[in-house]
């Protein structure tokens, strides 16, 4: 027979009150209105088919105290039991009730602040609570119109559990509920390693080393500051510096001058392109010199490179968007792997370092690179054949190619292939073969006229490279025979970036982009905060890791797609041990193989993005509408069409200073209208049991991919 200790602890626990949910603990089941029961003293619901000794009558149901009111009464000392002394709980608890100029809600708070901190957080006489009271009071009529409605929002679904007030350096249990770090860690001080609301099991890591959910920080802060805002506060002042403003060189600045360029800042822009321009840089596009970039032509560094456009980065070698292509490149001796042949080099791409704390720079590779972000970049240049500009610094001192001195502009290449082997360092890199197919000759040769095509040189380590993709396409810029020269057969990719001229119109553009940018409702900021640490997008079905990272649950699955929870190390016969697998966070090195068996979606955060999303599409509605009326009104039903178009090259002027949430939402909207069908409670890998096929705990999760995570 099983001993009374052997039993788990929701076992040895003979009654349970209903949880945050209205569902009855023990029986899992939420009761009907009849059925429920709540305690005069502390108001918890209680099922009453589940209680071991019901109310007999009506009369008493209304008078009613439930097991854990009624065992703290009993464990009182005959003084504190009689109600004489001034630390009286249950006295306290039933002034609290009394009084009638109290609030439910306020009821509410002071009873379950009681409950918790105990009898010295009352110790002081009714004043005290008046005072209180009227502090609440005056907090609430500073506040003004939609900061009121934001702090009310995130202080009515965000709330600490035991003080019921907004979590202070907040905490996020793996089951998805808040509380204030002082209040977690009195609630584990006690040894209780359940959760105060829905009782499921904190882990022994979490409770001895609990992590602040900085999402929560920063955006219960920003909503005091709307509110103080709104009040009548300082507000925050925007500085911005226009190009024609900017010196002709880098120039350091002020605050810390240094030797060299160490606090250098950018200089003026010369050309007239874009940052994301593909190909070389005409003489249109170059007011200064009406010559353009020239191959050939050095600089001193790369903060003077930039001003010409022929490579944007300061530091990063790779200029792109993972899904638009890349622009241009830099060859400064960065990863052992590369071999520079002048006309064709192999480049490799990056990551693969740790670059985690202060260190800024790291030569040894620590885990591999993937055909992402940047590197992703350079692999639609190759699948597209976009030329990409490339530039040799001097610090490449291993080619023959490279300058003595400075940065110089070679012209552009052609990516031919792209694929992955291991590197030198053991780890597998992305490597990238590149062919120069410029109009004009390179710097180290005496020809009088460019690049004609070539056959591709034969590299050998594709013999042992995978995942090989080579072009299939034609090629957008390639070589024209009836006018001997390259050029781009289509039109080149429309540039998704504004040109910082400095006619009055690009000022005006730029005011109005920065009134834009002060005038963003307190909502739209908050639902930026409220991003996926993966897709960088609005959430849907919000997880928080133990170690206090969001992620949207579809994401975070991705994130893991084909890997076991359990890995089998049987071989030729042999049985051993299987081992588990280690499956760190996507943002730090914490293990939570564990918390995915189960990931629990955190209702309260969901709460609060819907809500919203709701009033911020009802806000767009609704000016979208007053907008038209008055273009109705004015100018006749002919020019809707035409303010639509304004509307939409307004919205595309200000990207890089508001993100536009609407965009936002509807790149999932597809998907958040069937996750909003499925039952947020129960995780894709089954809170009933470990399931058939790919459901199983050792088995790959069943997760669908998204297309792009930059």
């Amino acid at each position: 027979m099983t001993s009374h200790s052997s039993l788990p602890p929701m076992a040895q626990v003979r009654q349970l009150p209903c949880d945050g949910d209205g569902i009855c603990m023990l029986c899992k089941v939420k009761p009907s209105d009849e059925d429920n029961l709540s305690c005069k003293t502390c108001s918890t619901p209680w099922h009453l088919n589940c209680l071991s000794s019901r109310p007999e009558t009506i009369a008493s149901a209304l008078q009613w105290e439930c097991p854990d009111c009624t065992s703290l009464s009993l464990d009182l000392p005959p003084a504190t039991a009689s109600g004489g002394a001034s630390d009286d709980l249950i006295a306290k608890i039933r002034e609290i009730e009394a009084d009638a100029s109290l609030t439910e809600r306020q009821k509410a708070k002071m009873r379950q602040e009681l409950m918790m901190r105990g009898n010295a957080c009352l110790d002081g006489d009714e004043k005290n609570h008046k005072r209180k009271r009227g502090k609440e009071e005056e907090m609430n009529v500073g506040r003004g119109g939609e900061s009121n409605d934001v702090l009310d929002l995130l202080d009515g679904s965000l709330n600490c559990s035991f003080c019921m007030q907004l979590p202070e350096r907040p905490v996020t249990t793996p089951c998805g509920h808040n509380f204030c770090l002082k209040c977690f860690q009195k609630w584990v001080g006690q040894g209780k390693r359940t959760c105060a609301k829905c009782r499921c099991s904190i882990p022994s890591k979490m409770a001895s080393q609990p992590r602040i959910n900085s999402t929560l920080v920063v955006a219960i802060r920003m909503a005091k500051v709307s509110k103080s805002i709104g009040s009548g506060g300082p507000s925050k002042v925007y500085h911005f510096v226009h190009n024609r403003n900017r010196p002709d060189k880098a120039y350091t600045t002020e605050r810390a001058q240094k030797s060299g360029k160490a606090n250098a800042a950018s200089g003026k822009i010369f050309v007239t392109i874009s940052p994301d321009h593909f190909g070389p840089i005409p003489a249109e596009n170059d007011p200064e010199r009406n010559q353009g970039v020239l191959v050939g032509e050095c600089w001193e560094d790369r903060l003077e490179c930039r001003q010409w456009g022929a490579h944007f980065p300061h530091v990063a070698g790779i200029a792109g968007q993972s899904n638009y292509g890349a622009q241009s490149v830099a060859l400064s001796g960065g990863y052992q792997d590369d071999e520079d042949h002048g006309e064709w080099f192999l480049y490799t791409g990056s990551g693969g370092r740790d670059l985690s704390g202060n260190k800024r720079t790291n030569k040894d590779q620590s885990f591999d690179q993937k055909f992402e972000k940047m590197n992703q970049a350079l692999q639609v240049s190759c699948l597209k054949g976009y030329p990409v500009r490339v530039v040799r610094s001097h610090k490449e001192k291993r080619s023959s190619y490279a300058p003595e001195k400075g940065v110089r502009y070679d012209g552009v290449y052609r990516i031919e292939k792209c694929w992955r082997k291991v590197g030198i360092q053991g780890f597998k890199v992305c490597r990238y073969l590149f062919v120069r197919c410029d109009n004009e000759p390179a710097p180290w040769t005496s020809d009088e006229h460019g690049d004609r095509p070539r056959p591709l040189p034969v590299i050998s380590e594709l013999k042992k490279a995978t995942e090989i993709m080579e072009r299939k396409d034609c090629p957008l810029w390639d070589f024209d025979e009836e006018e001997c020269c390259w050029k781009w057969k289509k039109p080149p990719p429309p540039s998704r970036k504004r040109v910082a001229t400095g006619n009055s119109e690009d000022i005006k553009r730029s005011r109005k982009a920065m009134r834009r940018a002060q005038n963003m409702s307190v909502r739209e900021r908050l639902l930026k905060e409220f991003s996926c640490l993966i897709c960088r997008q609005v959430m849907t079905l919000p997880i928080t890791t133990p170690c206090a990272h969001n992620f949207c649950k579809l994401c975070l699955e991705d994130a893991f797609a084909g890997k076991t929870f359990v890995r089998d190390r049987s071989r030729g016969g042999r049985m051993l041990r299987s081992q588990k697998n280690v499956m760190n966070c996507p943002s730090c090195p914490m293990d939570i193989s564990d918390f995915l068996q189960n990931p629990q979606v955190n209702r309260e955060l969901m709460d609060v993005i819907e809500s919203l999303k709701s009033k911020t599409e009802e806000e767009n509605g609704n000016s979208i509408e007053s907008s038209e009326e008055t273009d109705g009104n004015e100018d006749g039903g002919d020019l809707l069409s035409a303010s639509a178009e304004k509307a939409n090259i307004e919205n595309s002027e200000i990207t890089g200073v508001v993100d536009c949430v609407q965009t936002l939402n509807e790149s999932k909207l597809k998907r958040s209208r069937k996750q909003r069908e499925v039952d947020v409670g129960e995780s894709s890998l089954g809170a009933e049991g470990p399931k058939e096929g790919n459901d199983s705990p050792s088995s790959p999760l069943h997760m669908q991919s998204d297309d792009d995570f930059q």
